[in-house]
């Protein structure tokens, strides 16, 4: 019997899709090439969208401790603590952590991780997709409705359905590695050296260090050849201090360059994670715009799966994240040249300084950094719409009852949060979506002034409809993001 959905890579965003797939009701595996998980750190920061998205599905109890990170832009500091919303990241977290977690997740809701698998080949039909592989114990094929690659920077998938990935070439190198027995000064957010070098030293967990350098004039190379002796002899050249004694557990490189795919999707394969965009980790946002992009997806093919929406739905993913992704490669490569550039940058890093002064300009690169005010196009004019509802928002139950907006969505499902008066007719209206959408009644907690009276929520955690201001009948929300109504349902109280 046919899988629903092939999930090509066992990293976070693929975990996370499996999860968000399988919350939704679909039938999902997930393929790893690798026989064993990765004890690599790679990623060690998330935004705070990202906490957020694992806060709607219970999962930020399991990730363990984080510690808040510092913002900025191109090594200019943003001061966060101007602002009433929390835009915090989270760093010191890392990537093989928040792989365990999110696979102790998937595999609890039955999802099974096949490692050691490759995709060789895949054939695309009238109804699915034929997945060829190589596994431990040889080759094999399994049929899907469909196919999500989200297998990396080098992805397969991306290759094998012919997805452009285009680019500049890069042309900066970096050393990276997690390094024990360091006293060295701690540089969070990286410091910029004359001449458009840079250093950094963040900690990590059970005293090891991130270390990252550029030297200028450093070149792109081959990760597979660099040794810790010459991170090492870079960092003396450049600060004067030895780490030569501190033992190496990990080391890499990476380059300045930034990629986005031409399309996320082709008939019945999608793509998510770096497999659509990669970037240099200048502001740690490549993992968290993977995440993104599955929480974005999951709810929205689950739905097409299980029948309740029409196919168009899946019209949206790319509608909304292809423009995320662009923008991220656009920051990212603005972020490293006004870093790494030498003197000749000053005038407009003491500009970006001054600006970030305003709580204007500030706020504006502070939500980009943070995802905290991504918005999609849902219609209407209210201010929250299409954008993610604070998570934080307390609604109160007529039986006495406090729950968070962050709660209400750990099912994945839409919720309907109505706390104004004539509330019946919209509670008659959403009941023949009751199959997927809940519905809540009660007020909002003091202090959540503005939030409107009908707010509908998309599994994802943003605003598809407000009364007022929602742009048009809530029928026609739930329909457009849920699809036709179908059993009728109680709400929750």
């Amino acid at each position: 019997m046919a899988r629903d959905v092939i999930v090509v890579g066992a990293g976070p965003v693929g975990l996370m899709l499996a999860g968000e797939l399988r919350l939704g009701g679909a039938d999902v595996v997930v393929y790893e090439r690798l026989p064993e998980p990765s004890r690599e750190s790679r990623g060690a920061s998330f935004t705070r969208r990202t906490a957020e998205s694992f806060d709607q599905r219970g999962l930020l109890g399991p990730l363990g401790t984080t510690e808040r990170a510092d913002s900025h832009f191109g090594g200019v500091p943003i001061d966060l603590d101007m602002f009433e919303e929390d835009h915090y990241s989270a760093r010191g977290v890392p990537q093989y952590r928040t792989e365990r977690m999110l696979e102790g997740w998937v595999t609890g809701l039955g999802v099974p991780v096949r490692r050691g698998c490759a995709v060789t080949g895949f054939e695309e039909t009238a109804g699915g997709v034929v997945v060829a592989f190589e596994g431990p114990e040889g080759p094999g094929r399994e049929h899907a409705g469909y196919l999500v690659g989200c297998d990396g920077g080098r992805s397969t998938v991306r290759t094998l359905a012919g997805i452009g990935f285009p680019g500049p070439e890069p042309t900066r190198g970096f050393y990276t590695a997690d390094v024990t027995g360091l006293t060295t000064r701690r540089r969070r957010i990286g410091e910029d050296l004359p001449g458009g070098s840079m250093v950094m030293a963040m900690d990590l967990e059970n005293g090891v260090t991130r270390v990252v350098v550029h030297e200028r004039g450093m070149r792109p190379r081959d990760r597979e050849s660099l040794r810790y002796s010459e991170l090492a002899d870079a960092w003396q050249r450049l600060t004067g201090e030895s780490i030569h004694d501190g033992e190496c557990r990990w080391i890499s490189c990476f380059s300045d360059a930034s990629r986005v795919a031409d399309a996320y999707r082709r008939g019945r394969v999608f793509l998510a994670g770096d497999a659509t965009h990669v970037q240099p980790p200048a502001m740690a946002q490549g993992l968290s715009v993977g995440v993104q992009d599955a929480v974005n997806l999951g709810w929205k093919l689950a739905a097409v799966i299980r029948g309740t929406a029409p196919e168009a739905l899946l019209d949206t993913y790319e509608e909304e994240r292809l423009p995320v992704g662009r923008q991220l490669a656009r920051n990212a490569r603005a972020a490293i040249e006004l870093r790494l550039s030498g003197e000749e940058m000053d005038p407009v890093r003491e500009v970006l300084r001054w600006m970030v002064r305003d709580d204007g300009a500030a706020g504006h690169l502070a939500g980009m950094l943070s995802g905290l005010t991504i918005r999609y196009a849902v219609g209407g004019d209210h201010p929250l719409l299409g954008l993610r509802m604070p998570p934080d928002r307390t609604v109160l139950g007529r039986d006495g009852s406090r729950v968070r907006v962050a709660e209400l969505l750990r099912a994945a499902r839409g919720v309907l949060v109505l706390t104004g008066g004539g509330g019946e007719r919209l509670v008659s209206v959403a009941s023949g979506w009751a199959d997927r959408v809940d519905t809540v009644t009660g007020e909002w907690s003091p202090g959540a002034d503005g939030l409107p009276e009908a707010v509908l929520i998309r599994p994802d955690g943003y605003v598809a409809w407000t009364a007022p201001g929602g742009g048009g009948a809530l029928e026609d929300a739930l329909e457009r993001w849920f699809g036709p109504a179908g059993p009728v349902g109680a709400a929750r109280n």
